[in-house]
């Protein structure tokens, strides 16, 4: 299937955060395609850097510093998925987006256990890419100076670093996103449609967005309560989710 990507008239100077624009590093082997993010991005502020390999794009990865990705999963020399769990596997937390047209439930959790923190479908439309930039691309930002504790979980927004019982808890930048919507609203029940619109910033829910809310919060949950005498993240079957302590309802 032909790729797309309609580029509106765009509004300049979007992506500037503490006086630079954010550095994006495109990796797509369809050259149109990549022009058309190339320019689209740039029109918008963001200062991009286009890679057509898969090769290109590791060595890119591993002698540059970039501050969001967007890596398509079908490249030539190495794929998506290898070039991600690589980079992760040395360490790298820049945020990524994936760009494919690979849309079932199973492609998608593949991308999220190798690290992604968003997935975007082709054909898509350049609008919805940017609303997942933008989202993906807070923890980049001056982030307000505050903490949040609940039971043993402490998160500090300043530096999005998150503890529980002292230990570091490493989450990707949507898993953050998602705790940290659970914790500011904690001993709430939160549903599905808040978070599809609060945290995936989609106005109408779905099937598989529903099944992507469940994924992220199955993943948050394992990596937040493992080996935790007391779990904090909790489904309310048929309503949504509530992050609370042991003794509360």
């Amino acid at each position: 299937m032909p790729t797309t990507v309609a580029i509106p008239n765009a509004v300049k100077g979007r992506a500037a955060t503490s006086g630079r624009p954010l550095r994006v590093l495109v990796v797509e082997d369809e050259r149109k395609v990549a022009e058309a993010l190339r320019l689209g991005l740039q029109g918008e502020g963001y200062d991009v850097v286009v890679e057509n390999s898969g090769e290109a794009a590791f060595f890119r990865l591993t002698t540059d510093r970039f501050d969001l990705i967007l890596l398509d999963l079908r490249l030539p020399g190495r794929d998506g998925i290898e070039i991600l769990s690589a980079v992760r596997r040395r360490g790298l937390q820049t945020p990524v987006v994936v760009l494919t047209a690979r849309d079932t439930l199973e492609d998608r959790v593949v991308g999220l256990d190798a690290g992604a923190d968003d997935y975007v479908v082709k054909p898509f439309a350049f609008a919805e890419l940017l609303a997942r930039i933008r989202a993906v691309a807070r923890r980049g930002r001056p982030a307000e100076a505050e903490r949040l504790t609940v039971d043993t979980l402490a998160i500090d927004c300043a530096t999005h670093r998150v503890t529980r019982a002292g230990k570091t808890v490493e989450l990707t930048v949507k898993e953050f996103d998602l705790l940290l919507h659970l914790t500011r609203h904690a001993r709430q029940v939160v549903s599905r449609d808040t978070l599809a619109r609060e945290v995936w910033q989609e106005t109408a829910r779905s099937t598989t967005l529903d099944n992507v809310i469940d994924v992220h919060v199955s993943r948050l949950r394992r990596k937040v309560d493992a080996d935790q005498p007391v779990r904090l993240i909790h489904t309310i079957r048929g309503v949504g989710f509530v992050l609370r302590e042991a003794g509360n309802p």
